[in-house]
């Protein structure tokens, strides 16, 4: 995938970090009240409750980039003629 293998280039000329657009890092700061929530829910929250914003931060980022990286691996292995016929 060309995309990929630019936003690696662009990791690697900057030591591997890639800059978040707004709209990502707004994302990111979205999604720590139901990351807390399910925490809280689970009764994991204590461990977690000194952390900073931006360890927080990470974590989330980690479950996005995981998430992506196997929906990319998933595409890449699936047959795109194995798709079930529409309207059949």
């Amino acid at each position: 995938m060309a995309c990929c293998e630019a936003g690696g280039t662009l990791a690697e000329r900057s030591g591997g970090v890639i800059d978040k657009t707004p709209m990502e890092e707004r994302a990111i700061r979205d999604a720590r009240r139901p990351f807390a929530e399910v925490l809280v829910e689970l009764q994991l929250m204590a461990p977690f409750h000194d952390r900073s914003a931006a360890e927080i931060d990470r974590l989330i980022e980690a479950c996005v980039d995981g998430f992506q990286a196997s929906m990319q691996r998933q595409a890449a292995e699936r047959d795109p003629l194995d798709d079930p016929i529409p309207f059949s």
